[in-house]
């Protein structure tokens, strides 16, 4: 079995920023894509960034040039750096993570982490 937990959301001020962070732990033999996900109150789940094993990043556009994916594969964690916060990134924060633990390939969620921002 694999968990994954997430820590670093709180209640910013528009402008102010943020540092998630996500650690997986359990059966983990590689750790292929991981990536943020979040969901505002009433809308679906959506997708923020994700990055590759070898480090290659995707990003959606309204994140562009405000967020930055990162992760430290020795600790199995991957961060989401969120600059210049607005109030429509209000939301509950996801980590997700493919992850082979010899056998198989999985995909895991953590429990997610709420991320507010309001004046």
């Amino acid at each position: 079995q694999v968990q994954l937990v997430e820590s670093g959301g709180g209640l910013v001020q528009p402008g102010g920023s943020l540092r998630l962070s996500c650690t997986a732990s359990g059966s983990i033999f590689s750790i292929a894509s991981m990536g943020w996900y979040r969901q505002a109150p009433g809308k679906q789940r959506e997708l923020v960034a994700t990055i590759t094993s070898g480090g290659r990043t995707n990003y959606v556009d309204f994140v562009k040039g405000r967020f930055t994916i990162s992760r430290d594969n020795a600790k199995n964690t991957v961060y989401l750096q969120m600059n210049s916060l607005k109030p429509e990134d209000t939301a509950v924060y996801y980590c997700n993570a493919g992850v082979y633990d010899g056998s198989s390939i999985g995909d895991y969620w953590g429990q997610g982490t709420q991320v507010t921002v309001s004046s």
